[in-house]
């Protein structure tokens, strides 16, 4: 690799102009004795939850019902390790103020037990999600099929995992575990959302549903749909008020949202079994058992011949 000394030179120059921002622009940089929940593990984590719930589909294929207690064993033992490990770090990041003495281990271990003690019904759970997959889908050719390569159903597994979290009041690690989800997916869920059980997303690819969204039981949503907040409050000083008050939507039981439709605003209410359809923007509450579509679209198209120039026609 050729040299030239003389640019090297510099470098000392730009590392001092670097540490200089660590200080004008402290809130970019955690340089303390205590660190941070490591993204890495908390990745490791997700992967061997995977494992957990999904047992012969990912790394270890040749499991069965003879040795799939052994196998299953030593991944909960080293997820209770994993797991105290990173919820210690991050309720130490939480506290480090108000009691900076404060057994962060002794705390972080009772929570990651609970998480594992929650798996058995999280999969009882996912077992609904992956049927109403297979049964809203005609192209799905098995259940294998949706585990194996389904990015809704991946998501909404991260989610589901990431939700138990965030109800026992771990910082940081639940949204770290939905944003690799959304990161490899394109569905962002924030694990503060309440779903319910036979939850399915369709294609997926940009799918956004807000912290206080509340999804009842068998809702199947479309690529681009958004469930987020049509306002937001702010303090006295007009700075957004930060919080899980209630800001984005309910969609009751059975109803279904189809492609880049969006519903705003924590008072909107779709009833049971409703259908919104596509490009729909919906702002206010309608009744069970209703569909909201958009008035068909008149078309123009303009082509090189001169009968083509003003035909219109609706879809």
């Amino acid at each position: 690799m050729a040299t030239d000394i003389r640019l090297k030179e510099e470098l000392p120059a730009i590392t001092d102009l670097l540490v200089e921002t660590y200080t004008e622009c402290s809130r970019l940089n955690h340089l303390a004795h205590e660190p941070l929940p490591n993204k890495d593990a908390v990745a490791e984590i997700v992967a061997d939850l995977y494992e957990v719930l999904y047992p012969g589909y990912g790394r270890l294929q040749r499991v069965h019902i003879g040795n799939v207690g052994y196998y299953v064993g030593g991944l909960i033992d080293g997820l209770h390790d994993k797991l105290t490990t990173q919820i210690a770090r991050a309720l130490r990041h939480e506290l480090c103020d108000e009691a900076p003495h404060a057994d962060c281990e002794k705390m972080a271990q009772p929570k990651a037990v609970e998480l594992l003690r929650r798996l058995p019904e999280v999969r009882k759970t996912l077992e609904q999600d992956v049927d109403a997959a297979y049964r809203g889908d005609p192209a799905a050719r098995s259940h294998h099929e949706i585990i194996f390569s389904y990015p809704g159903l991946e998501a909404i597994t991260v989610y589901r995992v990431a939700h138990e979290l965030h109800r026992l009041g771990v910082p940081f690690i639940p949204r770290m575990m939905t944003e690799l989800a959304h990161a490899k997916t394109g569905i962002d869920i924030h694990p503060g959302a309440a779903i319910g059980p036979g939850f399915f997303i369709d294609h997926g690819t940009g799918v956004v549903i807000g912290e206080t969204c509340e999804i009842g039981v068998g809702v199947k949503l479309y690529q681009g749909v958004t469930l987020g907040a049509l306002s937001f409050t702010k303090d006295d000083d007009g700075a957004l008020t930060h919080g899980s008050y209630k800001r984005h939507p309910t969609l009751r039981d059975g109803v279904v949202v189809y492609a880049n439709a969006t519903i705003l605003g924590g008072q909107t209410v779709v009833g049971e079994r409703s259908v919104v359809g596509s490009n729909v923007w919906l702002t206010e509450s309608v009744p069970a058992d209703t569909t909201v579509v958009l008035e068909k679209p008149r078309l123009r198209v303009r082509g090189s011949r001169p009968a083509l120039d003003s035909l219109t026609y609706e879809i």
